[in-house]
């Protein structure tokens, strides 16, 4: 018989042939993981197939699958490998990726209990279990969510405390307001946070960002004298939001403190954990986040240090009550859910229709355990000293800010021995980042901390060695004569 266009099933024949075909490759990815580069080499970037018109009939389903493998794989960017040292994205837990198959394939719908009661119930579970470690007692009262990610989590957390100060906000909107409300965040805080209260309608100006401290962590003093500087000129301040690993450097935040500030003025407060979040799982560490437990909401990302795939965000709140306040909505035409002491989650999210973001998580936890992820943290935050010790001892750079975590700020000593304005510093570190990932192997970046440009390099791979960071420190090195001279920059030594 021939191929059935029509058929989208496919046969039990052809099902398990490709399904076989895309999980060789995926076994053979995984494989390459420890070494492969991070990307091609920078002269065939680029260098795509060209665009196909829309396909009118299909061809071949195990030519493509083959196709559009070996061009994600040959031709892409790879941030799952060893060599990748850049922004929070990690390698997944194969149970994750495995997990994610399954939730394809499966389709649970989980807007309503009454579609998806057993999806639901393991996702308030996975909560519940996150919930534990940050230290809220399982019969303590709280609710949450699974998000896409750290944005959607801070937006709601926003949204929480702005209905928190204004219960009926959601049906009167701003007019009703008495003042213009203030939020208050570090310097060095997510920019998600300007975006939340923009889409809130509170204004983007309006988050009033905070001087951070030489480790880049919030400055009090400058916060309290911020605070009272707003009420006596007519604002209402109604939120901060404390960080816990901030994006350029990790920097946590003095939460305990920010719990303190928040109940003497009466304040929400929120803690973005979206990176560091995953202390909890680290009996040695966790104590860096004390007070994050005194939150009134938080964010946390999976998908960043706790190894799982794109999308899998939290957040968590200790006012339940909140979440229908702001989300709960009627409508007629889904199905009620029988009482039962789990809420819809189209009533306490911003997401309507929603995938099962939730199992990857639960089920890497299931096989792997929670001790898993304390060595994790632990090999990670040797890895980075590891690394700071090493690029350090090259005389090449200088530490830009402590190290808290994973991430290490660093900049070119070339620029302090040649009195450089921070655009040229700025300028020589992006040459130095394309000498060092011309050839593609390896992936590091640049950023700003306290105003100034930085080297950035993360340790987020649960497979990079201390093999991986000699070969990258030992084209740092390297990187800087080349730079030089790319820049002409030997001209100005003296």
């Amino acid at each position: 018989m021939g191929f059935d266009r029509s058929n989208f099933q496919l046969d039990p024949e052809q099902r398990q042939q490709l399904g076989y075909q895309l999980i060789d490759r995926i076994n053979a990815y995984y494989s390459s993981l420890s070494h492969r580069s991070v990307q091609p080499p920078m002269e065939v970037r680029g260098q795509f197939p060209a665009t196909a018109q829309l396909p009118e009939l299909g061809e071949d389903a195990s030519r493509v699958l083959e196709s559009i493998c070996a061009d994600l794989i040959d031709r892409g960017f790879h941030v799952p490998t060893a060599n990748y040292f850049g922004l929070m994205n990690p390698t997944p837990t194969y149970m994750a990726v495995l997990a994610e198959a399954l939730v394809a394939a499966l389709n649970p719908q989980l807007a309503t209990n009454a579609r998806s009661q057993l999806a639901s119930r393991l996702e308030h579970e996975t909560l519940g279990w996150i919930a534990q470690r940050i230290g809220w007692q399982q019969e303590e009262n709280f609710g949450g969510t699974f998000t896409s990610g750290g944005n959607e989590a801070n937006f709601s957390g926003l949204a929480l405390a702005l209905t928190h100060h204004f219960p009926n906000i959601i049906e009167d909107g701003l007019l009703g307001l008495p003042a213009q409300p203030g939020f208050y965040a570090s310097a060095e805080s997510h920019p998600s946070l300007e975006k939340s209260l923009g889409l809130l309608g509170i204004g983007r100006k309006f988050l009033r960002r905070v001087p951070a401290d030489h480790r880049a962590q919030i400055n009090l003093n400058a916060l309290e004298a911020q605070i009272q500087h707003d009420r006596a000129a007519g604002l209402l301040p109604l939120a901060v939001i404390g960080t816990a690993g901030t994006t350029s450097s990790g920097a946590i935040d003095p939460l305990a403190a920010l719990a303190d500030l928040c109940a003497r003025h009466h304040l929400w407060f929120h803690v973005d954990a979206a990176y560091a979040g995953a202390l909890i799982f680290s009996n040695q560490h966790r104590r860096l986040l004390a007070g994050m437990e005194r939150a009134d909401s938080i964010t946390l990302d999976p998908h960043k240090w706790l190894s799982m795939p794109f999308a899998a965000g939290v957040l968590l709140t200790r006012h339940p009550e909140l979440l229908e306040s702001v989300f709960g909505i009627d409508t007629a035409y889904l199905p009620k859910s029988s009482s039962g002491p789990l809420p819809d989650n189209f009533r306490i999210s911003a997401q309507w229709s929603r995938r099962m973001n939730s199992l990857k998580f639960w089920l890497t936890l299931r096989v792997h355990g929670r001790v898993a992820y304390e060595e994790l943290i632990d090999n990670q935050l040797q890895l980075a000293s590891y690394f700071e010790e090493k690029v350090l001892a090259t005389g090449s750079y200088t530490l830009a800010t402590p190290r808290a975590l994973t991430i290490l700020n660093f900049r070119a000593r070339l620029a302090d021995d040649l009195r450089l304005d921070d655009d040229a510093t700025a300028a020589l570190h992006r040459e130095i980042v394309s000498q060092v990932t011309a050839d593609g192997e390896h992936w590091i970046s640049t950023t700003r901390v306290h105003g100034k440009s930085v080297l950035r390099m993360m340790v987020i791979s649960y497979l990079s060695r201390q093999q991986h960071v000699d070969a990258l420190v030992a084209k740092l090195h390297a990187a800087i004569p080349n730079a030089a001279e790319a820049l002409g920059l030997h001209s100005l030594r003296r």
